[in-house]
């Protein structure tokens, strides 16, 4: 026991403490130097990373959008040319005061002598789901496949005179407009002159013809 405490005494002298001081003194510096600035480097760097690995992947994510936008550009323009083809099969190039023109040249050409000529309506495409038709409450509503966005549906009235077979070739040269031209409510008697005669084929006997013409044009 006597031997125990004097083995203390010898290891805690003078000497071994001030040998020790500086030990703990560097070790005390070192745990600051790690707590208040190996640790907060280590948690910044931590940030910065995370944050890099944020712009990266922002980065690729931006490239992805940027290739399916192109993607979406290139198929939303061939939509586009595809509705302005559609457009123009449907609606031509002319508006309804050259194609009534046109159809005046037509019928000068085939001998037809207008009587009359009556717009009955006007009709715009408009969208099934809009907010026109949800305000008007309109469920019923009839679709017209060849009314499309960027038309305009003309119903007009025409009443003329002519004979058969120049009614024939009138008909004929009104399919080969560049127009969609729908024909209906045909209705076919004697002119005046010729009420004495009942058969309305005979080539050169006058006829008064009343028939409604459906055109599509550009709206």
């Amino acid at each position: 026991m006597i031997n125990s405490n004097n083995r203390r005494k010898n290891l805690i002298t003078p000497e071994n403490a001030s040998k020790l001081i500086p030990v703990f003194i560097s070790s005390g510096i070192s745990i600051l130097l790690i707590i208040f600035f190996v640790i907060p480097q280590y948690v910044k760097s931590t940030q910065v990373n995370l944050e890099l690995n944020g712009l990266i992947k922002k980065k690729n994510e931006l490239d992805n959008i940027k290739s399916q936008y192109k993607i979406v550009n290139k198929k939303f323009s061939k939509l586009i040319n595809e509705k302005s083809i559609i457009i123009e099969i449907i609606s031509g190039t002319s508006n309804l005061d050259t194609l009534l023109a046109k159809l005046g040249e037509i019928g000068k050409k085939n001998d037809i002598e207008f009587v009359s000529i009556v717009p009955k309506k006007i009709i715009s495409f408009i969208e099934n789901n809009s907010e026109e038709n949800k305000n008007k409450n309109v469920t019923n509503i009839i679709v017209d496949p060849l009314l499309v966005e960027g038309t305009k549906k003309y119903l007009i009235d025409f009443t003329f005179k002519t004979d058969f077979i120049n009614l024939l070739s009138f008909l004929r040269e009104l399919e080969f407009q560049e127009n969609v031209i729908l024909l209906d409510d045909i209705n076919l008697k004697l002119a005046a002159n010729n009420t004495n005669n009942s058969n309305i084929d005979i080539p050169r006997g006058m006829l008064e013809v009343k028939i409604r013409m459906t055109f599509y044009g550009k709206g």
